[in-house]
This record gives structure tokens, C-alpha cells and sequence, in this order.
């Protein structure tokens, strides 16, 4: 694609700032900054990928997924709305979803802890954990917030505090899940997945392009549901106190 074939693209951009403008929706200046923001961290981290590429150390390979583990961290935590220890739970459990499906991943030998592999393959697992693991705390609050009188009857009676709110801890992981499990469901059906479209597009062999997508497939769910599970049977605990007795929310 040539320099002014990807300018010309930005004409789906203006598109959108002007529905957004007729339909008074107010996020055309979003809509400005994002793009503007997309295309300079883009290229930014080109040249950083570049040069970490040619490198190939495996210590700088590692602060770089830590690296985005911290980044998706902070996103996370902003949806736990204030909730205690939001960034230090969703850390933990991002890194976990990560470490396990990489472990595997590099254990299987599906890739080499390269960073031209370990890196993109990384941050499609810490994303989709990240969204999972937003979907998650905000859910989770909310549905004990709703449910509180609900919660302290079952305290009354004897229930410790995971009885009381086990039901908000499934349906939130089920929250968690569900995106990925959906798009799962409709691989080749509905959507042909970005890393797949892109192999093709770089003259890889369609049958090999499905092969990569279909890891992709099963790491992402692996390392949500880990993620999803980690935070949730630790998150819950924090609404409550040494007492067993739910806090104000």
C-alpha cells in the first residue's frame, strides 16, 4: 500500500466526525485525537520495534511485556472505579494469563521467545486480558453494589462471604469471557481475525495463516479465563472485611 493510499483511508475518519457531528453524538473530537494519537504511537513503536528486533535480547524482550502488562494494569484498574488494590489484582492477574499461555506457547514450541514473535503474540494476550479483566471489576462492583441487601441476608444466615456473592462472581467471569468466546464462535463465519487477515496479506499461505489463527484463538480464551478467574476469587474478598462483614460500597 503506498503513502497516499493510507492518507486517502483517513477519509473513513472524516466520515465518522461528521455523522458524529450530525447526529450530535460530540465524539468528533475524539474521533481527531485518537487518530492522530494511533498514527504517532504507531510509528513510534515501529522504530522501538525495530530496534528490539534486531537486538534480539531476551532481557529487553522482558521489560517490554512487562511493560505492557503495567500499561494494561493502569487501563483496568480506571474500571474498577476506585475499587481497593484494583491495580495491584489486575496486575497479577494479567501477568498470570501471560506467563501461563507464553509458558505453554513456548513449552509446545508454537513460537521461540524472539521478540518478533514473544512481543506481538504478547500483546494480543495482555489486550484481550486487559478488556476481560475491565469487564470483569465493573461488573463485579456494580452487581454487589445492587445486590448488597441481597448479600447481607445470606451474611445473617451463615453464609461466608463467597456464598453470599458466588452467583455475581460466575456471572461476572461470564461477563469476562464472553467477548472472546463469541469471536471464537464466529472465526471464518462472520470476521476473518486481524493476524490471519495479515498473514495473507503478506503472502503467507492461507492453510499456514489458519494454523497461527487458531493458536491465537485458543491462547486468547486461555489466558482470559485465567485472568478472569485469578481477579474475581481475589477482587470479591476485597469488599469485605477481616469480620466477613460487606463494607460500605
Amino acid at each position: 500500500m503506498s503513502e497516499l493510499s493510507l492518507v486517502l483511508t483517513y477519509s473513513l475518519i472524516i466520515i465518522a466526525m461528521i455523522l458524529s457531528y450530525k447526529g450530535k453524538v460530540g465524539l468528533e473530537k475524539d474521533l481527531l485525537i485518537g487518530s492522530v494519537r494511533a498514527v504517532i504511537q504507531l510509528s513510534l513503536i515501529g522504530v522501538v520495534l525495530k530496534y528490539v528486533f534486531e537486538i534480539d535480547n531476551y532481557f529487553l524482550t522482558t521489560v517490554i511485556l512487562i511493560g505492557m502488562v503495567y500499561n494494561a494494569t493502569m487501563v483496568a484498574a480506571k474500571r474498577g472505579g476506585g475499587l481497593k488494590k484494583a491495580k495491584i489484582i489486575s496486575f497479577v492477574a494479567i501477568l498470570s494469563g501471560l506467563v501461563v499461555t507464553l509458558g505453554i506457547l513456548l513449552l509446545v514450541q508454537a513460537i521461540s521467545y524472539q521478540p518478533a514473535q514473544a512481543i506481538p503474540v504478547s500483546g494480543m494476550v495482555v489486550g484481550n486480558s486487559m478488556v476481560a479483566m475491565s469487564l470483569l471489576l465493573k461488573n463485579l462492583q456494580s452487581s454487589i453494589k445492587n445486590s448488597k441487601d441481597e448479600i447481607e441476608t445470606k451474611l445473617c444466615l451463615g453464609a461466608s462471604p463467597y456464598q453470599a456473592v458466588k452467583p455475581i462472581i460466575s456471572d461476572s467471569i461470564k461477563t469476562a469471557m464472553l467477548p472472546t468466546v463469541d469471536s471464537m464462535k464466529t472465526l471464518g463465519i462472520v470476521q476473518l481475525p486481524g493476524m490471519m487477515t495479515g498473514l495473507i496479506l503478506a503472502g503467507i499461505e492461507p492453510t499456514n495463516a489458519i494454523k497461527y489463527q487458531v493458536m491465537v484463538a485458543f491462547m486468547l480464551s486461555g489466558a482470559v479465563t485465567i485472568t478472569a478467574f485469578i481477579a474475581s476469587f481475589w477482587a470479591y474478598r476485597v469488599f469485605f472485611t477481616d469480620k466477613a462483614q460487606l463494607k460500605n460500597i
